[in-house]
């Protein structure tokens, strides 16, 4: 752990895919009313970074706190059924709020709403990727939380932070669900904002001397121990936090952790400034491969057959003329399609090294053929294998 600002925090900047976690206590005031201000704050700067070219999606918890400050209520409820109810009520205000919100400076906001069981199931995960590419390419911000109004998950959590051992980290507050889209985006960065300033190395409200880190190299047992207790108010805390740093970050995404009443916090995360603490990446994903995942609206798509998909996926081949049964739209060589199945789903996108026609002649045919198809052989595959970017987009 570093006390001092990280050299690692230019890389930042070049941030193309950004996920942003709201946490209850940036939503919601102390008192149960809205943090409107705060808010409206955040917003500006989410709206400011789509304008300015980057894909933005947004993960805010809140729903339950609205709901109860709409019911009347004055704690937290203990009830499962009482706190399902209370998101029920208190979702749509919530995205009332940001649908006005983001109108306001020009932007569209789409609802998205989840569970961790739709991130887990691969169908289920394509799917909502494909969702979301789609809504970012329609210069929307997505806006995800949790469908606690039926997800038994929170239940869960709170009954093993009662004491009861848990065979997988334990998240709450949206924190690891965060870092299960951003891993399922390819995002580049996270944003996790709550009402702390980061990492500290120790509890800050016990102990004087604790000082914020900069940046943690990784998220290890001497990290965790500096991190208990989950926050008031809502269900995750700083160890949740670190649990999704640690799932986000072994995947390629890197990590920033702060308060979410700094002003002009994104911007200054994005310019490489000294604020929250900094998890890089295990290793940062090379700028060809981050091009390929984030780049926008393709030219077309080349349809493969059920074995050259598996041999993509499992073998990480190259995608091979054989294996492709369709092409679709029109391109140039070395230009971004996507590959897709035979219903349509999306699994994977690369630099395609034919132009639509070529690729077209070459359906279905092996490789060896490609000279006397074309009278030339530039490759023998249409896509090879560090040009291919394979998942759900």
């Amino acid at each position: 752990m570093s006390p001092n600002p990280s050299h690692g925090r230019a890389a930042l900047a070049e941030t193309h895919r950004l996920v942003v976690k709201l946490g209850t206590h940036v939503v919601i005031r102390d008192d149960g009313d809205v943090a409107s201000e705060r808010v409206m704050s955040l917003v500006e700067g989410l709206a400011r970074q789509r304008r300015a070219g980057r894909d933005v999606v947004l993960v805010s918890s809140g729903a339950v706190g609205m709901g109860m400050r709409l019911l009347g209520l004055r704690q937290r409820p203990r009830s499962l059924g009482l706190r399902q109810a209370c998101a029920a009520v208190g979702q749509g205000h919530l995205m009332g709020l940001y649908t006005k919100a983001f109108a306001g400076f020009g932007v569209v906001a789409a609802q998205v709403l989840l569970t961790h069981e739709d991130l887990a199931d691969r169908d289920r995960a394509l799917c909502l990727r494909t969702t979301l590419m789609r809504l970012l390419e329609l210069g929307t911000i997505p806006v995800l939380n949790e469908n606690d109004s039926v997800s038994v998950r929170e239940l869960v959590e709170h009954r093993r932070r009662e004491g009861e051992q848990a065979s997988q980290p334990v998240f709450g507050d949206n924190d690891g669900l965060s870092a299960h889209v951003a891993v399922a985006l390819d995002a580049d960065l996270l944003v996790m904002l709550s009402n702390v300033d980061g990492l500290y190395t120790a509890n800050p409200a016990l102990d004087a001397n604790a000082q914020r880190v900069a940046e943690l190299s990784s998220v290890d047992e001497q990290a965790l121990a500096c991190a208990t207790g989950a926050s008031r108010g809502g269900t995750g805390g700083m160890g949740s936090k670190l649990e999704a740093a640690r799932l986000a970050t072994v995947e390629g995404t890197a990590v920033v952790i702060a308060n979410g009443g700094t002003p002009d916090v994104l911007a200054k995360i994005l310019a490489g400034d000294d604020v929250g603490t900094l998890i890089p990446p295990v290793e940062w994903r090379p700028a060809r491969w981050r091009h390929i995942a984030v780049a926008g609206r393709k030219q077309g798509a080349l349809v493969v057959n059920d074995g050259a998909l598996r041999a993509l996926l499992e073998r990480k081949a190259s995608l091979l003329p054989i294996g492709v049964v369709a092409v679709e739209g029109g391109f140039d060589k070395g230009e971004l399609v996507e590959i897709r199945d035979g219903s349509g789903r999306v699994h994977g996108r690369g630099l395609v090294n034919y132009d639509a026609d070529a690729c077209r002649k070459l359906v279905g045919r092996h490789s060896d053929e490609i000279d006397t198809i074309l009278g030339y052989r530039s490759y023998d595959a249409l896509i090879t294998r560090d040009n291919l970017v394979m998942g759900a987009v």
